[in-house]
């Protein structure tokens, strides 16, 4: 037991630090916007370079079966490494020189060798708690990604300092997931072919269970990106506002507050089932999506309080998605197949991203976000069609 304690602990620890890479321009850029050392717009390219590398990057591992075929501590050590690397070139160059972006890229492609893997390991320790050994794995994530927003409200940091602080503490993940021993549920590929990741993806179980997480994707990564400016559009709506804190603060509240949902989903999904855990989640996200815009007139309170109730909801179902795809593939495919599921994941946010502004500008905050809610509740469909599934038997010890 000590030693499945150790190596999760470490699992977690090395996935948050790593996972500074992803931030650490997120953290940097809305000072340097203030500033005015860089433009939005070239901001949003930061931020977007990003996402595509890694899909582009899980596109690549998912076809080699990286995560599969070799040892998934020297994948995910050698990743962070190179990461660490490419991240401090921007020391280098800067944030305004046109290799930035391509750094900022390739930053993105490496990360598919860090984040599915990491949850590929934690699955090999997983027996009868696999929800909620994901789910503390993205729940530390998520943390992670709410830091910058308290950098953003807290301090003045120097882009230099954030970005020589996200290196370091990616090397010391590259050398603490050496230290991790693989549980006795991790299984190498034999023999890996291309072919056979597509077969289990067109699993008829598969499918709905990629089918249930897309439509969770649709909606997280565009909330996480634009809550922070409804918020603070939200907060001036009230000319007698009673709440003076920095939007970025409360934003780092609201997404913050979904580690909670993912431990709290991970024990509940383990105990009641997948299908009804995600189910429940995604339809209370999808209606606070629904409904957020119009809390502004109720008063700051009622807006925070349905703004915190969305941050918990939104995440919590994301690592039982994740649950559910190694439970449903076969044992030396999981990593290949978690793979391929968090890049059609984030293939999507990058759409759903850039359609919130376009939808403000067309009909106002007020309404921005209520086409995320179609995502939740097609997904709320997709699970309820799996839960009636026979594979729906090996999810979460038979309790589907």
């Amino acid at each position: 037991m000590h030693r499945k304690s150790l190596s999760i602990t470490l699992i977690i620890l090395c996935q948050v630090a790593c996972m500074t890479l992803w931030f650490s321009a997120s953290a940097a850029v809305p000072n340097l916007i203030s500033t005015g050392q860089i433009t939005g717009e070239r901001g949003s390219l930061l931020t977007g370079a990003v996402q595509i590398g890694f899909v582009f990057g899980t596109l690549i591992s998912a076809f080699l079966g990286l995560a599969d075929r070799f040892d998934p501590r020297r994948v995910f050590a050698f990743s962070a490494v190179l990461g660490s690397v490419i991240n401090a070139f921007i020391l280098v160059v800067g944030f305004n020189d046109p290799w930035t972006i391509p750094l900022r890229f390739l930053t993105g492609a490496i990360m598919a060798g860090i984040y599915p893997v990491g949850m590929k390991m934690a699955a090999g320790w997983a027996q009868r708690n696999m929800g909620l050994m994901i789910g503390a794995l993205v729940g530390a994530v998520t943390l992670g990604s709410a830091l910058p927003h308290l950098f953003t409200s807290l301090s003045d940091l120097d882009w230099r300092t954030v970005i020589g602080a996200a290196s370091i503490s990616t090397l010391l993940g590259a050398g603490g997931v050496l230290l991790i021993a693989l549980g006795p549920a991790h299984r190498k590929a034999g023999r890996f072919r291309p072919t056979d990741v597509v077969a289990m993806l067109r699993r008829r179980s598969v499918l709905l269970a990629n089918g249930g997480y897309l439509g969770h994707m649709w909606e997280l990564y565009a909330m996480w990106t634009w809550i922070g400016a409804f918020l603070a559009w939200g907060l001036q709506q009230d000319s007698g506002v009673t709440i003076g804190t920095d939007p970025a603060l409360l934003t780092f509240f609201v997404v913050s507050s979904g580690a909670l949902g993912c431990l709290a989903a991970g024990v509940l999904a383990d105990r009641y089932g997948r299908t009804v855990t995600t189910m429940v989640a995604m339809a209370v996200s999808g209606s606070c999506a629904a409904v957020i815009g119009l809390t502004p007139a109720m008063g700051p309170w009622v807006m925070l309080t349905v703004a915190m109730i969305w941050g918990v909801s939104i995440v919590a179902d994301s690592a039982q998605f994740s649950a559910a795809v190694a439970e449903l593939s076969e044992p030396e495919l999981v990593g290949s197949m978690l793979t391929v599921q968090t890049c059609l994941g984030f293939l999507l946010t990058s759409i759903a991203i850039q359609l919130v502004p376009v939808m403000a500008d067309w009909f106002t905050w007020r309404y921005a976000f209520v086409f995320l809610s179609i995502g939740p509740f097609l997904g709320v469909l997709s699970m309820w069609r799996l839960r009636n599934q026979p594979d729906a038997v090996r999810l979460a010890n038979g309790r589907g």
